[in-house]
């Protein structure tokens, strides 16, 4: 009997998983209950640990960070002695406008450089190892010369998160270009299709799943970047209060302060996805 019930459910298109559990845990509600798992269960020993005898006043609660991170974002600027009240919405916008200016920077130099290291051997022998011989410099490497070049304005911040960016784009979409498959490049040439043609409706298309990895990386490095430059190069910003509340011991508004940093490379990423699978949506449907 049970052998049988397992063959009508084959035949029915069905697996022995499937059905009201099946659906629940494919469905969007199911997802983030699943997400929300680990964070709620990571939240309840940060809280246990915080109230601790041994970690009281060394490591905030979440209640606290919580309740310093209403105040950041709702409270009234200039009144009372918190000078971050009411801050988190303008240095939220200072950071992401410095990211989106540094990642396009990247994104419109990246993209086309990769696909021609990738396409053409000549570009790749010549600009190629400078990219791979500068690629493992670090970013806080570059802080002094980007302070001395921009001084302690945006351009330098932006210059550092154009950087963070650059090389995550433009390696990933080498390397799509380099893996476009030959037989569509035979197909392209045997109807005539010239250089530019190729480049744009062959290796462009072909290479785009890798292009959009690199993008994901690249503007999460940006992240990184624009955080290592608020701290030094400008004077506001997540990554300057960041830095700030640390000096004055305010440990809660720092872990608020994490706690915003990963929520808008969160969000950042999740518009990336959108993107891709907007532009991709041909190969969503190939792969089904």
């Amino acid at each position: 009997m049970r052998s049988s019930s397992t063959v009508n459910l084959k035949q029915a298109g069905a697996s022995p998983g499937s059905g009201a559990a099946g659906s629940l845990r494919h469905s969007g509600f199911g997802r983030v209950v699943a997400g929300l798992v680990v964070p709620i269960l990571i939240l309840v020993i940060w809280q246990w640990i915080g109230q601790s005898s041994a970690m009281a006043g060394v490591v905030p609660t979440p209640v606290q960070v919580g309740r310093a991170w209403y105040a950041w974002i709702f409270g009234n600027p200039g009144m009372g002695l918190n000078p971050y009240q009411g801050t988190w919405l303008g240095n939220v916008q200072y950071s992401s406008l410095r990211v989106l200016q540094g990642f396009v920077l990247a994104m419109l130099l990246g993209i086309p450089l990769g696909l021609a290291i990738g396409w053409s051997r000549l570009v790749s022998q010549m600009i190629d190892p400078m990219i791979q011989g500068l690629r493992p410099i670090p970013i806080t490497a570059w802080l002094p010369f980007s302070i001395a070049l921009f001084g302690i304005r945006d351009m330098g911040s932006i210059f550092l998160i154009f950087l963070g960016g650059f090389y995550a784009i433009v390696v990933n979409t080498t390397q799509g270009a380099r893996d476009v498959e030959r037989n569509l490049v035979r197909a392209a040439s045997m109807m005539g299709a010239k250089p530019a043609q190729m480049l744009w409706r062959v290796v462009l298309p072909a290479a785009m799943p890798s292009i959009f990895t690199g993008l994901r990386i690249g503007l999460g490095i940006s992240w990184t970047a624009v955080i290592v430059s608020e701290m030094v190069a400008v004077k506001s910003g997540l990554g300057y209060v960041l830095w700030d509340a640390y000096y004055v011991g305010r440990m809660d508004i720092v872990l608020a302060d994490m706690v915003s940093i990963g929520l808008m490379g969160f969000i950042s990423d999740r518009l990336i996805v959108a993107i891709e699978h907007r532009v991709l949506a041909w190969r969503m449907l190939q792969n089904h």
